[in-house]
């Protein structure tokens, strides 16, 4: 897909809007003709029927209110689209040719391979970026037992010094050149044909550095033939233009003036250089061990900008501030912005000095956040991978769309971050005597979501910049998509009641909010709840044949049609439209799971465990309930059309036809009948047999005065019967848990 979206025509623009139109039409339409005339024309309608009318009334108002909404937002990306205009390569050259604030790229992961985070690593390296420090945040177990997963952790360390060290070499090179032309210039500006061809010299030195990486690259899959198309022969494509120009210029009699030769020359040390580490947070007692990607995240920020020193105690390596004239074992330096970059996503070329352009333009000065969302790698050798990448891609389109109305939201696979924004968010609490700062919100495995309501509660915006600069992995199996959607489900209901005391604080400011923003962040909070719930009416409800209408399917059409429209534009087949849906009928039960654990959350005031999205060559089992779930809809729905039949029910007929066959497709296409019969055999032994249990270790009351004795300890917590267990308990009943 090409980086700037193509331009809307004023028809498409026309057809956006009478979609829209037509939509709230027909749905009014059918309220008036069908509810409201069924209660004029029963004048006592029993309680059974009018409960039954009222409900299905407000399932059809919720999902067309959430087609409505897809409909606006969709609208809102083609204003932008049609209003972007590309910032020029001369005005980012000029601007970051003297540039001196830095960018800190954090990239957590957790039991990655290998391979995925160095394509990550290498895609952030090769940003073009002045005072570019990359650091992996490492969160697996520092001290594996395993020898495989030591051996993995070990070569997933080792990545940030191979890189550094890879381009060591063209960043000398390339520093020395910006040198030597910079004294070449002092005191006689004059720019000659040689100056020209020595400059255009480097680029071409650049571009064969990157061609001969390339060709070394090994591709086993479409991801690695992306990062090398895209990433890598992206880069040197666009240094071949720049070549390219310089050929001609040397050729002809008018050169580049003395500064530009500067400033390309600079663009090139830029290129190549920069500084990679990574850091365990686990390492240390002192900071979170929370199993979260927030935390993660948190527990680095929290460190920068200070000197720490190190001390050993009972509990083990614990970090305290430098003071006064106390040297520091290790100082982690402080930038003015922050790149939080999944650990299986990739950047294009100039995605930082794109977005870093934008917030510092003037009238962006309170953007605290800003991001391309991420679009999906095409090719995928699975169907459900495949799937699920176009509604990846629609919903790049959406989140473009909700920035036109100031209801951007944090989608956390990659994003640029004023770190001044962060600070004003923070949560400070004081666990076990240490300073634990939350920035990124851990409440919810949603913590993107939350801490967007949260900036905006501090006055602070958050953009979308309208090109495609960043791409993500999408699950290669139902097991692992599973993972990841019941993830998505589960926390935007608790998010909400914060977003309306942002409201009313906004409206209190007298800062005007528009309804379109209001509605936007409302339905991408609880729609998956609502659409849920009522996916399942319409499906288990055998409602009075009175209550359908030809409305309620034009109410809708809009929709679809629109969204196969969509779909075509970004690289995939209309018909994916019927795909989508037997994919989202197949994930109802995950939604719902997602759904009934944020109410979990609700009663029990704890926070749900956050499960990351496993992303292995192998395949990764389903639960056997979300296995079964599938069959039962098909089984219900045919069921429902042999009922319907019977009693010459024909919308009701088709439309349980309808969802029997698209639901059975899906479970061919995403599940497979032989993986099916392996997880939900899985199950069934995972059910019958347990694990054995390790004794518990004695109450402290009862511990054998011979024991040898930990003196250790005793120094540290000042009574024997505190150990390491009885530590992390604690915690745990802190928010913050060490482990």
């Amino acid at each position: 897909m090409s980086i700037v979206h193509p331009r809307p025509t004023t028809r498409a623009i026309l057809w956006a809007r009478v979609a829209i139109i037509a939509t709230i039409v027909f749905w009014a339409y059918y309220l008036l003709t069908t509810i409201v005339r069924l209660f004029v024309d029963t004048p006592r309608p029993d309680f059974t029927f009018t409960m039954e009318a009222i409900g299905y009334a407000i399932v059809v108002t919720f999902l067309t209110f959430s087609a409505l909404m897809y409909l606006v937002a969709r609208l809102g990306s083609m204003y932008r689209y049609q209003s972007h205009v590309r910032v020029p390569r001369g005005e980012l050259d000029r601007h970051f040719g003297n540039y001196r604030h830095g960018i800190t790229v954090l990239v957590p992961s957790y039991a990655e391979e290998t391979h995925v985070v160095r394509a990550t690593l290498w895609s952030a390296a090769l940003q073009e970026f002045p005072e570019l420090r990359i650091v992996l945040l490492l969160d697996d177990a520092p001290f594996p037992t395993d020898p495989e997963t030591l051996r993995v952790l070990e070569a997933t360390r080792a990545l940030a010094g191979e890189i550094g060290e890879l381009l060591a070499v063209p960043a000398g090179r390339f520093q020395r050149s910006v040198e030597r032309r910079l004294d070449r210039f002092v005191g006689d500006p004059v720019v000659t044909a040689a100056d020209v061809r020595d400059l255009a010299s480097d680029y071409a030195a650049a571009a064969d550095w990157l061609e001969k990486m390339a060709e070394q690259e090994e591709v086993h899959d479409h991801v690695d033939e992306f990062f090398v198309d895209q990433v890598i022969m992206g880069l040197a494509r666009e240094l071949r233009l720049s070549l390219l120009a310089l050929e001609a210029a040397a050729e002809g009699a008018d050169f580049p003036d003395a500064d530009q030769i500067v400033t390309l020359s600079l663009r090139l040390a830029q290129i190549f250089t920069v500084r990679l580490d990574y850091f365990e947070r686990k390492k240390y007692a002192s900071l979170s061990h929370e199993a979260n990607k927030a935390m993660n995240l948190n527990s680095y920020i929290g460190l920068m900008g200070t000197s720490w020193v190190t001390g050993h105690t009972a509990e083990g390596t614990v970090l305290r501030a430098a003071v006064g004239d106390t040297v520091g074992d290790f100082t982690v330096p402080d930038t003015e912005y922050l790149l939080t970059l999944d650990a299986d996503s990739l950047l294009l070329r100039d995605y930082c000095v794109r977005l870093v352009y934008l917030l510092e333009e003037p009238e962006n000065a309170r953007v605290a956040v800003t991001q391309t969302p991420y679009s999906s790698f095409h090719g995928a050798p699975t169907r459900i991978e495949r799937v699920a990448g176009a509604s990846t891609d629609l919903q790049h389109m959406l989140h473009q769309g909700m920035t036109y109305y100031n209801a951007t939201f944090w989608v956390g696979a990659n994003a640029v971050i004023r770190k001044k924004a962060i600070e004003d968010i923070v949560e400070v609490e004081e666990v076990g005597g240490f300073e634990i700062r939350t920035y990124i919100q851990d409440r919810t495995v949603i913590e993107d979501t939350e801490s967007s309501i949260d900036l905006g509660s501090h006055g602070w915006t958050l953009v979308n910049y309208p090109e495609r600069l960043s791409y993500s992995a999408t699950p290669p199996d139902f097991g692992s998509l599973i993972v990841q959607r019941r993830r998505w489900a589960n926390g935007g209901l608790l998010i909400l009641p914060k977003f309306w005391d942002q409201l009313r604080e906004r409206r209190f400011r007298r800062e005007r909010v528009r309804w379109s923003e209001v509605f936007l962040r409302t339905n991408y909070m609880a729609s998956i709840a609502w659409s849920s719930f009522g996916l399942v009416f319409l499906l288990a409800f055998p409602y009075d044949s009175r209550l359908l209408s030809p409305f309620v399917f034009l109410a809708a059409l809009p929709y679809f049609l629109a969204m196969g429209s969509d779909l075509r534009e970004a690289g995939h087949r209309f018909s994916d439209v019927f795909r989508i849906y037997g994919f989202n009928l197949v994930l109802l039960p995950v939604n719902l799971a997602g759904v009934l654990k944020s109410f979990q959350q609700m009663l029990s005031g704890e926070k749900i465990p956050f499960v990351r999205t496993p992303k292995v060559l192998n395949r990764t089992a389903a639960p056997a309930l979300y296995v079964i779930v599938p069959y039962l809809i098909v089984a219900f729905s045919l069921l429902t059309l042999y009922r319907d039949i019977n009693h010459q029910n024909v919308g009701n007929a088709v439309f349980a036809a309808f969802n029997a066959v698209a639901t059975g497709a899906a479970i061919l296409m995403y599940i497979g009948l032989w993986n099916s019969v392996v997880d939900v055999w899985l199950g069934l032994l995972n059910f019958l047999y347990v694990d054995v249990k390790k004794p518990k270790r004695p109450a402290a009351s009862l511990i054998d005065p011979s024991a040898p004795v930990d003196w250790q300890g005793i120094l540290y917590h000042g009574d024997r019967r505190l150990n390491r267990d009885s530590r992390t308990s604690r915690d745990r009943r802190h928010r913050i848990g060490v482990r």
